[in-house]
Order: structure tokens, then C-alpha cells, then sequence
């Protein structure tokens, strides 16, 4: 599968579910109270020029723009997930670009900090990532990502992913998802073998449960955004859907509430060589900067 195909699968199924990431993480919450977007945007405080890689809807950047004087950019394939996102609050001058990670509409040393919410790991071509990444970072600027960790386990979310599994292992080929991005992005040690080689330290890793529990619709809502589901037709989506809320009456609490809890990892990096001035780095590969390179075909 191409990266040409793998983005387009993204920006058409984004298309129809444009804030779904958003509507399925801001409400869960960690053990300290804080959200996935909370926890990434308190790792890059005191950073002054940021970037979200893959922003969709524009929550990280609403939350980053709290605090004041920061100058902030965000990229992403969707156009409608950018055009949520320009009707948040965020500071004057905020860039939102319609652009491809692999192609950066921005100078080298622009950013003091990157950030990315679930996004990194669906990204193909991902070593390009990471020279881009580094070559809009200043030396010494942060790379901060949220990962999916997968089922905390003996949980609702655990019940869906096997439930999922059976229902995409009976569709026909023509309702299933393209592999997305690089399976690297998903280990420590995998990140490292990208994002050293573009001057990165080796990562910092941190797995923090996050709570999604809730009433069985709120839950099942929540979960039925993955991108698995959105090629299935209805009658295979209504049928998951059954099972999965008989399931879940198995689960659930006096109070009402499904438990529901989904690993995140929190990795953070500092650019430590940069490709563009440290004289023992690999020969440059990245595109010259200009701000038309990597615009996303309409």
C-alpha cells in the first residue's frame, strides 16, 4: 500500500468525521485529571513557537494558545478538519496549512516545540517526517507525541477490539482499511530507529492509562470513531454494535457506568544534531523550504 493511498483513505474518511479524534480522547482523562491533549500541551511549557503536526480540529492548539505570546502553526490532510479549526479561538498570526508532514511549508528553525496527538503513527514515509521535523525545529527544540498504546484490558475497549476483529475478518476485501502508517512508530525502540538518525536523542516513553468509561452509548459513540469501522457497511456496524452493547451489560457498574480504558504513550525528544549545521550528519534530504512546498492537492 502507497502512502498515495494511505492519505487518501485519510482525508476522505476525515471528510465525513472531521473533529472524531477530538470527540473520542478530550472527555477521557488520566489518573491526575488531565486529558491526552492536556498531558502532551503541559510537556511543551515554555515553548514559545509550536507546531502540531496533524492537528485536525484544532483542540491541541486551543489548548496550547492558553498561554499567551506562543506562536503556533498546525498541519493537516483534511480540509475540513482545518476549517474546524479556524473557528477556535486562537491567537492572531496562527498558521493552519493544508500540507503533507512529509513536505513542510516552513523555513528551517521556525519552531522552538512539535507536538502531535495520535497522528505520527499514521503517517507513512516517516523517516521524511523526521527530517522535516528536525529541520523546522531549532537545535535543542522538543518533538512531543501521543501515541496509542492500546486496551488497558479486562475492559469495554478490550470487548470492542475483539469484536472489531471478527467483524473485519468476515467483510468482504473492498471494506477494510488500508495498513497505515509505519508499525516503528508504535515501539520505543522503533521511534528511536527513525528519529535518530534526523539528530533526535533517544525518546523518553512514558504508557499512561487513560479513562474513557462512561454510559454504554457514550462509550460505544466514542470507540465506533476508529478507522476501522468507517468502511463497514450498516448492517455489519449495527450488528458490531449489538454485540457490543450486550457485552458491555456484563461490564457494567450499578451506576450505570461501562469502565473503558485505553493505553497512550507520551514520547518526548530533543533535537540534539541538526542535519542542517552538525558536519557528521547523513547528506540532507529534505525538501527545499518554501512556503508552497508539501501543499495538499485539493
Amino acid at each position: 500500500m502507497t502512502t498515495t493511498s494511505q492519505e487518501a483513505f485519510l482525508r476522505a474518511f476525515h471528510a465525513e468525521r472531521p473533529a472524531v479524534t477530538a470527540a473520542a480522547f478530550a472527555g477521557g482523562r488520566a489518573a491526575d485529571g488531565r486529558s491526552s491533549y492536556e498531558i502532551v500541551r503541559d510537556r511543551v511549557a515554555g515553548h514559545g513557537r509550536v507546531l502540531d503536526l496533524g492537528c485536525g480540529d484544532g483542540l491541541l492548539l486551543e489548548l496550547l494558545a492558553r498561554t499567551e505570546g506562543r506562536r503556533l502553526a498546525g498541519v493537516d490532510l483534511s480540509p475540513e478538519a482545518l476549517a474546524l479549526a479556524r473557528l477556535r479561538p486562537l491567537p492572531a498570526g496562527t498558521t493552519l496549512s493544508e500540507s503533507r508532514a512529509q513536505h513542510l511549508p516552513f523555513a528551517d528553525d521556525t519552531f522552538d516545540a512539535c507536538v502531535s496527538h495520535m497522528a505520527l503513527m499514521l503517517m507513512g514515509e516517516v523517516e521524511q517526517v523526521a527530517a522535516e521535523v528536525a529541520r523546522v525545529l531549532r537545535p535543542g527544540g522538543m518533538l512531543a507525541c501521543v501515541i496509542g498504546g492500546g486496551a488497558v484490558g479486562g475492559e469495554a475497549y478490550e470487548l470492542f477490539v475483539g469484536l472489531l476483529r471478527s467483524a473485519v475478518e468476515t467483510a468482504p476485501v473492498g471494506q477494510r482499511i488500508p495498513a497505515l502508517g509505519d508499525r516503528r512508530t508504535r515501539s520505543r525502540a522503533g521511534l528511536d530507529s527513525v528519529l535518530t538518525p534526523a539528530g533526535f536523542a533517544p525518546v523518553d516513553w512514558e504508557t499512561v492509562p487513560i479513562d474513557l468509561s462512561g454510559p454504554v452509548e457514550q462509550v460505544w459513540d466514542a470507540l465506533a470513531g476508529v478507522y476501522d469501522v468507517g468502511p463497514l457497511d450498516a448492517a455489519t456496524v449495527e450488528s458490531l454494535r449489538a454485540a457490543f452493547l450486550t457485552g458491555a451489560k456484563k461490564l457494567t457498574a450499578p451506576n450505570g457506568v461501562v469502565p473503558c480504558g485505553m493505553n497512550v504513550h507520551l514520547v518526548t525528544t530533543i533535537l540534539t544534531a541538526n542535519p542542517k549545521t552538525d558536519p557528521t550528519a547523513p547528506p540532507e534530504t529534505h525538501p527545499a523550504a518554501n512556503p508552497a512546498a508539501g501543499t495538499a492537492p485539493a
